[in-house]
C-alpha cells in the first residue's frame, strides 16, 4: 500500500491498482477495460506492465461494458474501469442485460466515486449508482471505506466467479484501526465499535466521520454503535436487526437519500424491527463546489452524524 502524504489520507484509487498489479503478475486471466480513463483510474503502471492486457475503447461507456462481457465469456477475469457517473450511467442497460441478468464474470470498478468530482457539477456527481445497482438481482455492490477494505475487496472479487461492482473513491480516507487478523467478508457488516443507545451505520467515505461522531457522543455519555456495512448488495439482515435492539439508527452515505445504503437498512428495518430512523445524505442534484464543502452542507460530517443521533434519541424518548 502506498503511504500517505503528511497529514493527509490515503487515496484507495492507488490500493485498487497495485492490488490488481499484484493479482494480474499471478493470474493471466486478468485483464483491465478502460473508457479512455487509464490516467483517472491509474492504470498507468497496469499498461506497462501488462500492454496486451489492457484495452482502452475510448470514451464509449456501453461498449466497454460489452467488451467486459465478451471477454469474461472468453475466459478472463475482467476489472471495467471508469468513472462511476459514466460506468453506471451511460451503460446501465449494458450493465442490467450483459452483466448481470447474463450472471457474467465482470469486475465493474466505479472510479472517483460519489463528489469527487465536485467543482464539475451534477453531471460528473455519481450519487445515484448505488439505488441503480443494489436492485439488479445477483450483482453484488461493495463500497470499500478505506485503502485496506479495498485492496481486500478487489482480492475477493478477482476469486469469485461472478458480477460484481466496486464504488472506487478518491477522496482522500484515514486508514481504519483494525485487529490483527481482520478479514474481509463480502455480505458481512463489520462492527468497528459497540453501543447500546444508537447505531450509526455508513459506508464508503462516512465510514471514519461516523466514527469520529461516536467519540463526541461518548464525551456525552451516549453509546454509539458504529456498523461498516461494505456489502450494499447482498446486504448483512442479521446485522441491521441486531443493530436495531439499540433502539435507534443513523445511516450515513456519500449518495442520495432515496434507495442507497439507508434505504437498503430501511427496508429490513421496517420487515424485521421496526424503530426510529434517520438517512443521511444528499437530497438530490447538487450545487457545484468541492467535495468537502457540499459534505459540510449537507450535513455529512462528524458533526452532522452526531447531531442526527441526537435528534434522534430526544425523539424517541
Amino acid at each position: 500500500m502506498s503511504a500517505a502524504p503528511q497529514g493527509a489520507g490515503f487515496d484507495c484509487r492507488n490500493a485498487y491498482v497495485e492490488t490488481l498489479e499484484a493479482l494480474a503478475a499471478n493470474d493471466p486471466r486478468i485483464v483491465a477495460v478502460v473508457n479512455d480513463s487509464v490516467g483517472s483510474s491509474k492504470l498507468n503502471k497496469f499498461r506497462d506492465h501488462f500492454p496486451e492486457r489492457l484495452i482502452n475503447v475510448g470514451i464509449a461507456e456501453q461498449n466497454m461494458v460489452g467488451v467486459g462481457a465478451g471477454l469474461a465469456n472468453g475466459g478472463k477475469v475482467p476489472f471495467v474501469s471508469g468513472a462511476s457517473c459514466f460506468l453506471t450511467g451511460r451503460a446501465l442497460e449494458q450493465i442490467k442485460a450483459d452483466i448481470a441478468y447474463s450472471n457474467v464474470n465482470v469486475k465493474l470498478c466505479g472510479i472517483s466515486s460519489g463528489v469527487a468530482y465536485g467543482e464539475l457539477g451534477a453531471t460528473h456527481h455519481s450519487i445515484e449508482d448505488l439505488a441503480w445497482l443494489r436492485a439488479m438481482k445477483g450483482l453484488t455492490v461493495i463500497v470499500p471505506a478505506d485503502p485496506w477494505e479495498t485492496a481486500e475487496a478487489i482480492r475477493w472479487a478477482a476469486a469469485h466467479d461472478g458480477p460484481i461492482f466496486i464504488r472506487i473513491s478518491r477522496m482522500a480516507v484515514p486508514a481504519l484501526a483494525r485487529p490483527d487478523g481482520a478479514r474481509f467478508e463480502a455480505g458481512k457488516a463489520e462492527i468497528l465499535r459497540e453501543g447500546s443507545d444508537i447505531a450509526i451505520i455508513a459506508c464508503g467515505t462516512l465510514v471514519h466521520r461516523a466514527l469520529d461522531a461516536a467519540e463526541t457522543l461518548a464525551a456525552e455519555g451516549i453509546s454509539a454503535r458504529v456498523l461498516n456495512i461494505a456489502t450494499v448488495a447482498p446486504i448483512d439482515r442479521e446485522a441491521i436487526v441486531a443493530a436495531a435492539g439499540t433502539g435507534a439508527i443513523v445511516t450515513a452515505e456519500e449518495h442520495v437519500v432515496r434507495g442507497g445504503l439507508g434505504g437498503a437498512v430501511a427496508e429490513v428495518v421496517v420487515e424485521e424491527r421496526p424503530v426510529p430512523m434517520r438517512v443521511l445524505g444528499f437530497p438530490g442534484f447538487l450545487e457545484t463546489g468541492s467535495a468537502e464543502w457540499l459534505f459540510e452542507r449537507h450535513g455529512l460530517t462528524a458533526t452532522g452524524i452526531a447531531a442526527a443521533a441526537r435528534e434522534l434519541i430526544a425523539k424517541r424518548g
